[in-house]
């Protein structure tokens, strides 16, 4: 089973050091065997601006580039916004959608979310679902409230027929920037229940859940097949980290 990384790069990083970190990663694991054989995906997330230079640095490594929103609209006076059809162009494969800042900071609805996710699947992007419980809760609790957010995400998909591989980012809420990331058997029981959920749902067949939230060295290790793949923030920043992440999802693939 391929294993799936994702970084996502957030406002961290100016353009200039954008370009300077993607070159590393791709002389660094351009060449891995892992993803060259397919056995681990990885794909970055840049700002906008950088889309395009990013995607041409990854050009010819296994590596993909994507962006971290979209627009739910195709095209239109939306000042300010970017469509999923441009992002296809400018070199993007993937896409967030419904990360916890885009809901809590910009006040991203579950309609918001559920439009955003068929724009993306409309232009040909692999959406990166962020879903998550905003306080700390049983796993059960935690479960029933992803598994709504999923079925929400879905809606206007389902109502064009809009099918497609997704990726589901299980992101508890209270996890993000915290010194450690929600515990083992916390991350495998809803990350489990996540993965049983989308495998019922045949329009979006060869989906899969990975897991973000102050996620970095050692934990792919810790959860073994608990889990799709990570969803790495700043412990991704230095990419000798990275690498490390790699290599330790490689050997669980």
């Amino acid at each position: 089973m391929t294993r799936t990384l994702g970084v996502s790069l957030k406002m961290y990083f100016g353009y200039d050091q954008t370009l300077r970190w993607s070159r590393t990663v791709a002389d660094l694991l351009g060449n891995h065997p892992a993803l060259v054989a397919g056995d681990v995906r990885l794909f970055l997330l840049p700002s906008f601006p950088a889309l395009p230079a990013v995607a041409g640095i990854l050009r010819g490594t296994p590596i993909t580039a994507g962006a971290q929103n979209l627009a739910a609209a195709d095209s239109g006076a939306w000042t300010g916004e970017v469509s999923g059809v441009f992002l296809r162009e400018a070199g993007a494969r993937y896409v967030e959608v419904g990360h916890a800042e885009r809901r809590t900071h910009f006040g991203e609805t579950e309609e918001v979310v559920a439009d955003k996710t068929a724009a993306a699947l409309r232009a040909g992007l692999t959406p990166v679902l962020c879903l998550g419980e905003r306080d700390r809760m049983p796993v059960a609790q935690a479960v029933t409230e992803c598994r709504r957010q999923l079925i929400d995400a879905l809606q206007t998909s389902r109502r064009f027929g809009l099918g497609g591989s997704l990726i589901l980012a299980y992101e508890p809420f209270w996890a993000i920037g915290a010194a450690q990331p929600a515990s083992d058997e916390h991350i495998t029981g809803v990350c489990t229940a996540l993965r049983d959920t989308v495998a019922q749902e045949s329009a979006h067949p060869d989906s899969s859940v990975i897991y973000g939230g102050s996620a970095g060295p050692g934990l792919a290790t810790r959860l073994g097949g608990g889990v799709d793949g990570l969803f790495l923030g700043r412990f991704a920043h230095d990419p000798e980290a990275l690498v490390k992440v790699v290599e330790e999802t490689a050997a669980r693939a």
